[in-house]
């Protein structure tokens, strides 16, 4: 879908697609940007082959997109927002560069003869003689490359979430928040009280109120819990935090789904943690969702939810074939969820801050299995422990000074 004339139409996560000019892509509401709370986007896909090309790419204008091998890079703001594909983002590039040549071959031939010898080199990587690594960073987080494999894993593609800094929220003209925080009375009991502070809401960014509160989760550990409410628009969520520290194991529970009574369990899912279910070859990544305090069903929803919101399935770009296969998945975990299928649901977290509830309590649970074991090193270097150093510190900044 390119030109859709002068209305507009919806598709993609409700980007707006207007006729002005062709492929150009404006997000959010009217005249809003729609942007997540905190959270940017790096969408990386490796190994790229003449299949990938025909991938399609939605680019907002705040993106960087660079291609590593050519020491190549788009930065952000110099182009307009597009829908294309991988290979039409190749394809701007070259028109842009080629734009000025006929100038520059008459004022520095030299500069042209390299501008040249690079036009050559994006027109080669079209053909995909020698595979390459393709990324984009978004710090609104509005970006997204197709997954052609959907809802299945695509390997080839790495998507990371991260807090955007001061200066990239700076830069997407977002306002830092003022500091009216009140110094906190050490008298006062915390953990029976309801914090709230003011926020902006991530659909319609109207002002906020949200609700803060720490948690016991009985048989397990202290939980933060943060619920939003818009009154302009209605909007709710919810996010939990872990309240403690990372385990020194990883945790892998899993739950084998036999009585339709286990979608009452009380699930509580951390940001770090992955989950899978074997028998829809379905596995959602660490990041998706954020922290859930919820039940097996509300949860199970919540991914039923997420795969019908696929970009790609939405809009008048969407191919009949994906959009059977992601319909046959929901309807699949749907009946999981109605308890008419039989399956297992995996939690896999390296922190070791996720739980399923024990309804055996204290008792072991036989359909439930809870195992333990040692982080690799990638997931370690996830969490951000492999450069934290917890023993001796006192003695080495001593040394150093």
């Amino acid at each position: 879908m390119r030109d859709t004339g002068s209305q507009g139409t919806r598709g993609i996560g409700g980007t707006l697609y207007t006729g002005v000019p062709e492929g150009w892509v404006y997000t959010g509401g009217p005249g809003v940007w729609k942007l997540p709370v905190l959270f940017g986007i790096l969408m990386l896909l490796v190994n790229c082959c003449v299949q990938d090309m025909n991938r399609e790419v939605v680019k907002t204008d705040c993106a960087t997109t660079r291609i590593p091998e050519l020491d190549f890079e788009i930065p952000a703001f110099t182009q307009k927002g597009v829908l294309t594909t991988i290979e039409g983002i190749i394809d701007r590039a070259v028109a842009g560069l080629e734009q000025d040549q006929p100038v520059r071959r008459a004022t520095d031939e030299e500069v042209a003869s390299k501008i040249d010898e690079f036009i050559g080199k994006l027109k080669q990587l079209k053909e995909v003689h020698s595979s390459f690594t393709f990324i984009i960073d978004d710090p609104s987080g509005n970006s997204f490359v197709e997954n052609p494999h959907a809802p299945q894993k695509d390997e080839a593609l790495v998507v990371a979430h991260y807090k955007r800094t001061p200066q990239q929220a700076a830069m997407l003209g977002l306002g830092a928040e003022e500091a009216n925080e009140t110094p906190a009375d050490p008298v006062e009991d915390l953990r029976n009280e309801v914090l709230q502070f003011n926020t902006n809401c991530p659909e319609c960014n109207a002002p906020a109120n949200t609700n803060m509160k720490l948690v016991q989760i009985p048989h397990f550990k202290e939980v933060i819990i943060m619920a939003t409410n818009c009154d302009s628009c209605g909007h709710r969520t919810n996010e939990v935090k872990s309240g403690g520290a990372i385990e020194p194991q990883g945790t892998r529970i899993t739950l084998r789904i036999t009585d339709p009574s286990d979608m009452t369990r009380d699930v509580l899912k951390s940001e770090t943690c992955s989950v899978e279910i074997p028998e829809l070859e379905f596995e959602l990544g660490m990041g998706a969702l954020g922290g859930k305090f919820t039940t097996l069903e509300g949860l199970l929803k919540d991914i039923k939810d997420l795969v019908e919101r696929n970009p790609f399935s939405l809009g008048d770009s969407s191919a009949p074939s994906k959009m059977e296969k992601l319909q046959e998945f929901s309807r699949k975990l749907l009946d999981i969820i109605e308890g008419k299928t039989k399956a297992h649901f995996v939690m896999d977290d390296p922190a070791g801050n996720s739980y399923l509830q024990n309804v055996y309590a204290p008792e072991d649970d036989p359909e439930l299995k809870v195992e333990h074991y040692e982080r690799t090193f990638e997931q370690n270097e996830e969490l951000g422990l492999n450069d934290m150093k917890t023993e001796g510190y006192e003695t080495a900044a001593t040394s150093e000074r």
